[in-house]
């Protein structure tokens, strides 16, 4: 799965400690999103979309075999 959220970050000027403070996780959270390296809960999945202003699937990006 990849993820819009560094594009977001950049958008909204937040680093990923400000993020992870409003969303109410960790900024090693955030980073491993950022990398791919996470496949967050839905209900991180939609506090970080509601941060942004935007759909959960707008922020996430699934691709082949993701949801298998």
């Amino acid at each position: 799965m990849k993820t819009r959220i560094k594009e977001y970050r950049a958008k909204f000027n937040l680093t990923q400690a400000e993020l992870a403070q409003k969303v109410g996780a960790r900024r090693e959270t955030i980073n491993f999103l950022e990398k791919g390296e996470y496949n967050p809960s839905l209900k991180l999945s939609v506090k970080i979309a509601q941060q942004f202003q935007v759909s959960v699937e707008e922020l996430f990006i699934f691709e082949d075999g993701d949801l298998d």
